[in-house]
């Protein structure tokens, strides 16, 4: 893992009084640091307030925490990772805080993930490049970043705003930069034009842009704007479209299909047969957003039912609750899902 090598302290709680296991005073040994993790107004425990209502009151390099039990133990471990992190050069967002909320949460349900500990510290999945190290928000994506690890095929499936897309290009970078893998290959189905590109004017990189321009975002987040640009240039980053790719064995490389909801079974199975040796394979979509015409199953679909149980392969589903973009696209979600479900239920009773 990129950062500082320095020692960490976590904070050391200090009880009240041995009876009052509800109020505790966690004391840091850095004020900046400190002031850091609590944020600009103190918005960060303010958070820990709203997420786990509790009561978060701070003083100087200390911050008093009272509540229920449970509550209060999860704020104790989601600070104690902020601060460490803190301390080894990184910075603390809102988006930061609401993801140790989740694993910290989460490490009192029974989802016994295997990188965190219950009852001490938070230990979350990371990815690392030059210019990002991104962390786990949620413990899907704890998972999620796990497979990716671990396993040479990759299915990240679920609604969107839940960061499959975004940590699929974030590994792939990684692997890059290490040389593990000699180059990237990025591929989205043109399903709005039709995988007929030829009419389009300019080369085939312009022709493809508006539809890989998720991916794109998230390389340069990862990676400096001009050493991608060079990558392009050079053919170490690829662009291609998934009608492109018959005949194909990719090797050596990073291979992300993004949209694979909009695949047909024989472009999936196309697709899957490309991979070679050293090469790692993640394909993302949200089987509930086909835009294939009535009738055209999913390959994406198809390819989870047919491969399911097969050696090397894995696959994380998310949720709703998995989403991290802003909280109001958790609840749109949710609305929606819950709207086409009465519908189904509708037509299903011939109503």
């Amino acid at each position: 893992m990129n950062g500082h090598e320095l020692a960490t302290s976590p904070a050391r709680p200090t009880r009240t009084a041995a009876t009052d296991a509800n109020h505790f005073v966690l004391t840091f040994e850095s004020n900046r640091f400190a002031s850091e993790l609590f944020g600009q107004f103190d918005q960060n425990l303010k958070l820990l307030e709203q997420r786990l209502h509790i009561d978060a009151r701070p003083r100087g390099n200390s911050v008093a925490i009272s509540g229920d039990l449970t509550a209060t133990n999860q704020a104790r471990r989601a600070l104690d990772f902020l601060y460490e992190r803190v301390q080894k050069g990184g910075t603390v967002e809102v988006s930061d805080v609401e993801g140790a909320i989740r694993m910290a949460q989460a490490a009192d349900d029974q989802l016994q993930l295997p990188t965190m500990e219950k009852k001490a510290k938070l230990s979350m999945s990371q990815i690392s490049t030059k210019k990002k190290t991104i962390i786990a928000r949620t413990p899907t994506q704890d998972a999620y970043m796990r497979a990716l690890d671990r396993s040479e095929l990759v299915f990240g499936v679920g609604p969107a705003g839940t960061g499959k897309t975004y940590l699929a290009v974030a590994h792939a970078a990684m692997l890059l930069e290490r040389g593990a893998v000699d180059k990237i290959i990025l591929s989205r189905p043109a399903v709005e034009a039709g995988e007929r590109l030829g009419f389009l004017p300019g080369d085939m990189k312009e022709k493809v842009d508006p539809y890989l321009r998720p991916l794109y975002d998230a390389l340069y987040d990862m990676m400096a704007g001009d050493k991608v640009e060079r990558a392009i240039t050079a053919g170490v980053i690829e662009i291609a479209p998934l009608a492109f790719m018959r005949g194909r064995t990719l090797s050596n490389a990073a291979v992300i299909l993004d949209e694979a909801q909009n695949t047909t079974s024989m472009q999936m199975k196309m697709f899957l047969t490309r991979l070679g040796e050293n090469a790692r394979m993640i394909i993302t979509g949200d089987p509930s957003q086909v835009d294939l015409p009535r009738g055209v199953k999913s390959g994406l679909v198809e390819a989870l039912q047919i491969l399911h149980g097969v050696e090397g392969i894995s696959v994380v589903r998310f949720k709703d609750v998995d989403v991290v973009r802003h909280p109001l696209v958790g609840r749109i979600v949710r609305a929606y899902d819950a709207q086409y479900a009465v519908h189904e239920e509708s037509e299903g009773s011939g109503n």
